[in-house]
């Protein structure tokens, strides 16, 4: 599955920003304040509305005045294209959010529909607008069944419900099974050194949370499940970090689990908060990039910061990787050295303009296609100014 295109409007500093092309490693670069995180907060809002509603996403984000764009008055709008595979129609979902005529949050457009090829027009599976609308009736599995079906008027529950949950008989279809899971296992990092470093209690953690917390339980499920998986994370651990041999979760006599890092420089292992804060992220980031079950779309955000700038190289090639193998990874940076190993056809700049966020491929731009075809890396161009000119914004 790959999220293909993002259209958003008055959300936030994304007044009205379009991504066209997404590749499956994409890379936003942009300064402080750019924009970087609201645009991964996209997904944080459609994963919190399809979990509970529109108005608790938007209480969550200070409420509707806050998340609407400053000085703006129409809807919160959102359009996502994306295809399970190479050879699946085209699947768009649009959302509209804003007030209905009693001031009341509501989801005023909603439309899921699809398109098999550029000269057919798209196929609505509903439409609704605040909380009324049309959806397919029976049973939906295949593209052929929304062909043959009839289309019924249907009612929510409130009108802040959005119907792509509400709608029961869609619980099977697999294309919208493929859109929940890109918004509901929408993964980013917000990773805690800290809390990395922790002791974990020994249970059935298989996955890795945002903040790193269960990262010994999690190395101990590959260990144990996965050794082929984990013995390769070890491998790359010792080619990117000096001196790190091996790398272990033990269980201690209380039933807890601690980190044991192997330096050859030394006869016994010691534990995790002996070593360096980045030898403690890069372990993590192999450790969330090795899960067998790979997240539907995968926010990184700086993977830069506590790292060895000559680590990040590798770094890039295991994210590149991941992707490769069939998940998604969108990373935000403002590294010269992690940029260095950056593609250009992977590359957004993100850049303030009257207080909105721009968004622009390097790729589309001729002179920053030019520097690269002569050589000059992007790190150098992002650091020498180069990524950051007004005029790419036209």
């Amino acid at each position: 599955m790959q999220l293909l295109s993002l259209k958003v409007k008055n959300y936030k500093v994304l007044k009205d920003i379009t991504v066209k092309n997404i590749p499956t490693m994409a890379v936003f670069l942009g300064r402080n304040g750019a924009g970087k995180t609201t645009l991964f907060d996209v997904f944080g809002f459609l994963h919190d509305a399809l979990q509970t509603n529109v108005s608790n996403a938007l209480s969550r984000r200070g409420g509707y005045k806050e998340v609407l764009s400053r000085g703006q008055t129409g809807n919160i709008e959102f359009a996502l294209k994306f295809r399970m595979s190479p050879r699946e129609p085209i699947i768009t979902y649009q959302l509209s959010v804003g007030l209905t005529e009693k001031k009341h949050i509501g989801v005023t457009r909603e439309i899921l529909s699809f398109r098999r090829g550029q000269n057919t027009p798209p196929l609505q599976v509903l439409h609704f607008s605040n909380g009324v609308g049309e959806a397919v009736a029976g049973e939906i599995k295949t593209v052929e069944d929304i062909y043959n079906a009839v289309r019924t008027e249907q009612t929510l529950d409130s009108s802040d419900i959005l119907a792509i949950k509400g709608l029961g008989q869609f619980k099977d279809f697999p294309y919208l099974i493929a859109l929940r899971q890109l918004i509901e296992d929408w993964y980013v990092s917000d990773f805690h050194v800290d809390e990395a470093l922790g002791v974990g209690d020994i249970g059935g953690d298989t996955r890795l949370s945002k903040t790193g917390s269960n990262l010994a339980s999690v190395a101990k499920h590959l260990r144990d499940f996965y050794p082929d998986v984990f013995r390769e994370t070890l491998r790359t651990m010792a080619e990117t970090v000096p001196g790190i041999g091996t790398v272990d979760a033990v269980e201690t006599q209380d039933a807890r689990i601690v980190l044991r890092f192997g330096d050859g420089a030394f006869k016994d292992p010691f534990t995790a908060r002996f070593v360096s804060d980045g030898t403690i992220k890069m372990f993590t980031y192999l450790i969330l990039l090795a899960d067998p079950e790979k997240h539907a779309l995968l926010c990184v955000e700086e993977p830069e910061n506590q790292l060895y700038p000559e680590i990040l190289a590798h770094l890039s090639e295991e994210f590149r990787n991941y992707a490769r193998g069939g998940g998604q990874v969108l990373i935000s940076t403002h590294s010269p050295d992690f940029l260095n190993a950056v593609e250009l056809d992977e590359l957004y700049l993100l850049r303030k303009k009257e207080g909105y966020t721009t968004v622009t491929k390097a790729g589309d731009i001729p002179q920053i296609k030019a520097f690269v075809d002569e050589g000059d890396q992007l790190g150098y161009l992002w650091k020498e100014g180069f990524l950051d000119k007004e005029e790419w914004d036209t």
